[in-house]
């Protein structure tokens, strides 16, 4: 019974030895083998179902979220007087984005177009589409600026066709018209007989180009060759830089295409994307720290340095000319039209541009821009990116129209694309890239301390049973009349003691 109990514990020792060893070996091939699962799972190839569908045909809900600035004294701006605006909105969009035109490439990249689509969302909007907003008219401010240094008689001309065409400076239309474009007879004639000088050939509307369209042809790196290029742009439109800058920095293509980037990210990672819309490369930095739904994240923002004037930071010396940090001017790739892009409500610019404009109160929490990323992934969460565009407005002598209105950058409108990860794509993300991998580390350290106890614990039953079954007698010899007649005492071990007797008797 002692041999069986003795064989036992030894086997636990074995067993306990075991888990140990695996376990070590998982605490350094664990990481291996999920780093290997991860670029399996990121790179872009159609065999990977769960990322190729999200990189495909972004199958989680995507928002845009316009905010119009409905302006309320437009007769006392054209004297001089501040604009003074007033919020309106959400009013918000569904966004589908499909890729089409897929094409592998043997150099490890992948080119595509992205169409995208809006459909209005009633139940998630203030208003409807019908609800009038009274805006700068584009047609007259924008092109009164970019005729002011052309002769006088000119402009004299062209305030007439605005008057001929009843053109004001001011116009009141609906949000689906100003979104979506509406009919006027000015942008034909202005088409007809100055081609060039509008961004629109046809319906007149601030999100005219957008709906139906797509962003370009992108060329992409599928990290086949290596994973820390996967989605980094190769070339857009057959390009590798673009032309409309002043320095070669500011025209380089950089970062991917803005919807996932490469995994194993750390704090000292950035997210640079180009977009397509703001004709630039952008880049957000670090800031904190994050959970969602037991899914780690890093959040990434805009540093101030994004749209700051040359002045204020000397690589964006190649985006101007420059007016007050906080403004992007976007004139050089939108027809020379006098458009900026900021941050709403001009949060984190020049302070200045607030009060020009009465009624905007910018807060880091409703008008900052940011990403929420699955740092081992690359994979963004949660998307929120907030982007206000503006037109730069003056008086300009011959055009009457354009009044005694202050120099001014007028806001229009911003919008909020924003997205996260949700149902049943949440769930296979977290089972296969946290959960799994969570797993597998939380059992090596199981293993290495279920064995540690196993050992420890079957060593001492090991070691008791051995004593109990093999007790030790102690004994002297000396003479002892209950001696046996033969003087023989058996030890413990059951050898013959009655030579070292005697012997010790002699002496």
């Amino acid at each position: 019974m002692g041999v069986n109990k003795a064989r036992l514990t030894a086997g636990f020792i074995v067993a306990g030895v075991l888990m140990v060893f695996f376990g070590t070996v998982l605490v350094f091939v664990g990481p291996i083998i999920i780093d290997d699962q991860v670029e399996k799972n990121t790179m872009i190839d159609p065999k990977n179902d769960m990322s190729y569908t999200m990189w495909k045909d972004l199958p989680v809900p995507f928002f845009m979220s316009v905010y119009f600035f409905n302006v309320l004294n437009p007769e006392e701006v054209l004297k001089g007087e501040k604009p003074m605006v007033e919020q309106r909105g959400p009013y918000v969009y569904r966004k589908r984005c499909q890729k089409e035109n897929i094409t592998f490439h043997p150099n490890y990249t992948v080119s595509y177009r992205e169409y995208r689509t809006y459909y209005f969302e009633p139940s998630m909007s203030v208003g409807n589409e019908s609800d009038l907003v009274t805006v700068p008219n584009m047609l007259v401010l924008s092109a009164a600026v970019m005729m002011e240094n052309l002769p006088y008689a000119l402009r004299l001309l062209i305030s007439a066709t605005f008057k001929t065409f009843k053109e004001g400076p001011f116009l009141t239309k609906t949000v689906g018209e100003l979104m979506w474009g509406y009919d006027s007879k000015l942008v034909d004639f202005l088409n007809q007989y100055l081609p060039g000088m509008l961004p629109s050939s046809g319906k007149f509307g601030l999100f005219a180009e957008f709906n139906n369209s797509n962003t370009g042809l992108f060329t992409i790196n599928t990290g086949k060759d290596d994973i820390r290029k996967v989605h980094r742009v190769d070339s857009w439109n057959g390009l590798t830089q673009l032309s409309y800058w002043r320095t070669p920095q500011c025209n380089m293509i950089n970062g991917t295409a803005g919807q996932m980037w490469p995994p194993f990210m750390t704090k000292e990672s950035t997210l640079p994307f180009y977009s397509p819309d703001a004709c630039r490369s952008l880049e957000l930095v670090y800031q904190r720290t994050g959970e969602m739904l037991g899914i780690p994240l890093y959040r990434f923002v805009a540093p101030r340095t994004m749209f700051a004037n040359g002045s204020q930071y000397e690589p964006n010396q190649g985006f101007c000319p420059c007016r007050q940090s906080g403004l992007l001017n976007v004139s050089s790739c939108r027809h020379n039209s006098p458009v900026f892009i900021s941050h709403p409500h001009f949060f984190n610019a020049d302070p200045v541009l607030q009060d020009y404009v009465l009624g905007l109160n910018p807060t880091e929490e409703e008008h900052g821009l940011f990403i929420d990323i699955h740092p081992l992934t690359g994979v963004p969460l949660n998307v929120s990116i907030r982007l206000q565009l503006n037109l730069y407005i003056k008086s300009v002598s011959g055009i009457t129209e354009t009044g005694k209105i202050s120099e001014v950058v007028m806001p229009l409108l911003w919008f909020e694309e924003s997205g996260y990860i949700d149902g049943p794509v949440l769930n296979t993300f977290r089972t296969n890239l946290v959960v799994l991998p969570t797993v597998m580390e939380y059992m090596q350290y199981l293993l290495i301390a279920l064995g540690l106890v196993t050992v420890v614990v079957a060593s001492v039953v090991h070691h008791k049973v051995k004593r109990s079954s093999n007790p030790v007698e102690v004994f002297s010899v000396t003479e002892n009349p209950g001696a046996s007649a033969h003087g023989q005492v058996k030890g413990t071990h059951g050898y013959d003691t009655r030579e070292k007797s005697l012997s010790a008797a002699e002496k």
